[in-house]
This record gives structure tokens, sequence and C-alpha cells, in this order.
């Protein structure tokens, strides 16, 4: 898509869109498992991690659609030319698993959804949840903006679900603010650190990382270094924008379940089936379970969508394979679809929000080996040039990278 020499609003407009592909994924299933198990067991006190979570998000898109725009490589391809054959083939398949881990967490929760709204088995409504976005991301194939314009009604269809619901749940303020400021408690109770970890994983989310790097490519702009800088600036402006967005969406979540269960003595992980059963009784209104479903079945449709874009750019980054864009997807779907039905399968309807808490954890496990080569890319000369890294950003993305590392670590060893 052209950029118009135009007024800054209408360069803005031009660069508005692939913030908000990338965005969805921060608001996916996962994200809802985690924020309300968060909520219920620990009321507002890991607020702040999402917050944290969400400007780490920021910092780290910004490196990637940098990487994307000057170099006019993805992530994927990048590595695939800087690394060796082995190291690719050990990122791909890391990242593979952080997609299927992914998907697993958007395909049970939109399943979910139908089942809460219609009834329909959960195994069903995960096949039907594939295929369905197989039939949506034909519309990518008639322009970017078709699909970007669905992505972002879809969003606001989740948000208006939730202002609904923090309006009937009336959260108190003081409450949300001490959420705000972080303790030592969560890094202390291993139950509330093993919350926290998952929200972190399912907030940066490596895939996001390689599709952002893609996605950015789609406006045509000047490739003179003035243009280059000016497509940055508004490609910020926009995922700054998005997840801002995004932080809200994620805030209301662990906020509704703060208010609706903690706050009222069910200070247990609540799961998005018994939050789904709860909800009118707490608030005292029957449509306060409905919309708590449809603001589901949006964001698990919207993020399988943008997943399954991810596995497509990942798939072709690292392996240069070159298939037909409908078998690409279809891969990259069966290889989500699978085993989210094993999973439900073999464990149950009833483990779905234990599985999505799970998936969301496995995220950040990957995440450092997709940050990594992210900020050795964007640091290297050789590669971007007068847009390297400067040295501030060089120490704050090297800080980023100790602490996912430090913190998986920890989790390891809780876990063992």
């Amino acid at each position: 898509m052209p950029v118009p020499h135009a007024s800054f609003w209408r360069k803005l407009l031009a660069f508005s869109g692939p913030g908000y592909l990338v965005a969805v994924g921060y608001m996916d299933p996962g994200n809802w498992a985690t924020g309300l198990g968060g909520g219920s067991a620990f009321g507002y006190q890991l607020l702040c991690v999402i917050v944290l979570a969400n400007l780490m998000a920021m910092f780290l898109q910004s490196l990637a659609l940098k990487l994307g725009i000057v170099t006019g490589l993805d992530l994927a391809q990048a590595c695939r030319a800087r690394y060796g054959k082995a190291t690719r083939l050990f990122l791909w398949i890391l990242c593979e698993i952080a997609i299927i881990a992914c998907d697993l967490a958007e395909l049970i929760g939109a399943a979910i959804a139908l089942k809460l709204l219609f009834e329909i088995p959960l195994l069903v409504g995960v096949a039907l949840t594939g295929f369905e976005v197989l039939l949506v991301l034909a519309l990518h194939e008639r322009g970017v903006r078709k699909l970007e314009a669905l992505i972002i009604a879809l969003m606001v269809v989740i948000a208006i679900c939730f202002a609904v619901e923090l309006a009937l749940a009336k959260p108190a303020i003081a409450d949300i603010a001490r959420g705000l400021v972080p303790s030592a408690e969560i890094v202390e109770n291993p139950l509330m650190l093993y919350i926290a970890i998952g929200i972190l994983g399912a907030t940066v989310m490596p895939h996001n990382l390689y599709l952002h790097s893609s996605i950015v490519q789609t406006r045509r702009y000047s490739r003179t270094e003035a243009g280059l800088r000016e497509a940055i600036r508004f490609s910020i402006v926009d995922i700054v924008i998005a997840l801002g967005f995004a932080i809200l969406i994620n805030a209301s979540i662990l906020i509704l379940a703060a208010a609706s269960f903690h706050g009222r003595g069910l200070a247990e992980v609540v799961g998005i089936e018994e939050a789904y059963q709860l909800l009118t009784p707490a608030l005292g209104v029957g449509a306060a379970s409905t919309l708590f479903a449809v603001a589901l079945l949006a964001s698990g449709q919207n993020s399988s969508i943008t997943g399954t874009l991810a596995g497509q750019i990942v798939m072709e980054g690292f392996t240069d394979f070159r298939w037909p864009p409908w078998r690409r997807r279809v891969a990259a779907r069966l290889l989500a679809m699978v085993p989210a039905m094993i999973a439900i399968g073999l464990y149950g309807e009833h483990s779905a929000t234990s599985l999505l808490i799970f998936s969301q954890v496995m995220l950040s496990l990957q995440l450092p080996f997709a940050v990594y080569p992210l900020v050795r890319l964007t640091n290297s000369r050789t590669l971007m040039g007068s847009f390297a890294n400067r040295p501030l950003t060089v120490v704050v993305a090297w800080s980023l990278t100790a602490i996912l590392i430090v913190l998986n670590a920890v989790l390891l060893l809780q876990s063992i």
C-alpha cells in the first residue's frame, strides 16, 4: 500500500494497521486465562505485571518493525541469512512450538466461547474455529486493509463488552492504583510467580516479533534514509497506540476478575467456564455472562487469524518453501489444530483453562530464543547501518533479555 505525500494525520492513517494485527495477540484467550486466574486468586496485585509486560512488548515490537523496515527482511528471513543451518533449524523448531502453544490457547478459547454460547462440544468448536479462520484469511488476498478493518472491528466488540462488564462490577479505584505498584510477594509466592510468568508469556509473544517485522513491509515508502526514518517513526506510533489499547483490555480482564470474584471472597484460580457461570450471580445482570462469551469468541477468532499469518511467515522465512498461499495456511493451521484436539481428547474439556495457562508459560519459555536474535540483529551495524541500536537502546534490550532468561530459569527451578 503506497503512503501518500500528505499531512501528518493522513500519513499516520496510512501506516496504521500492522500494530493492530500484532496487538490482537496481546489480548488472546491465553491472556484471559492468566488474567482471570491472577485476578481471582490475588486481586489487583498482578496488575503491575500486565502493565510492565505491555511496556516491554512495545519496546521489543519497535525493534522488530525497525528490522523489517530497514532491511526489507522479516526476523525469520534475517535469521536464515545470518545463521548457520543448525541454528536456523533450532530457532525454527522453537518458533513453531511457540506458535502451536499460542494457537492452542486461541483455538481452545474460541471453542469454549462457542460451547458457552451455543453448547457446541469443545472438539467440534476447535475444528470449526480452525477452518473458519482459513475462510476469513481469504480477505488477505483482497488486500491487507480489509483484513486490518475486520481485526479492528472485532477489537471494538471486545472493548465494548468489557466496558459494560466493568461498569457493572464497579471496581475500587484505590485498589486498582495499589495494584500498579510491584510487590516482592510476586517473586516469593510460587503460584503468583507462575501466573505472573504466564502473563508475561501471554503478553510478549515470540511469533508476534516475526509477524510484525513482516507486515510493516506492506506499506510502500521511500527507501532513502529520511523515508525509512519516517516509516519507523509512524510505525512506532501505530504500535504504541495499538498496544496501549491492549493494555486496557488485559487490565480489564484482571480487574473484572478481582472485583467480581476475589473482592467477593472467591480467592481461588477461576477458569474461563467458571467465570462465565459466576458472572451473572456476581454482577446481578443476566447479560453479563453472554457479553463475556461474545468478547471471548471475538478474541479467539481475532488471535487465530494473526497466529495463522505468523505461522505462514515463519515457515516461509526459515525454510524458503515456495508453496501456494492456501497450502501454507492449511499447513500452519493443522500444526496448531491437531495438538489442540489431541490435548482436549486426552485431558478432557474440564482441563481447558489449565491447558491455556500452561500454553502461556510455554510461550514465555520460548521468548528468549526470539528476543536474543532480534537484539543481536538490530545491534549489527553491518546489517542495519546507521539504524543500528544506539547505546541506550542496546543496554535496555540486553537488560530485558537478561530479565526474561532469569524469570524463565526461576520458573524451571520451581517446576523441578
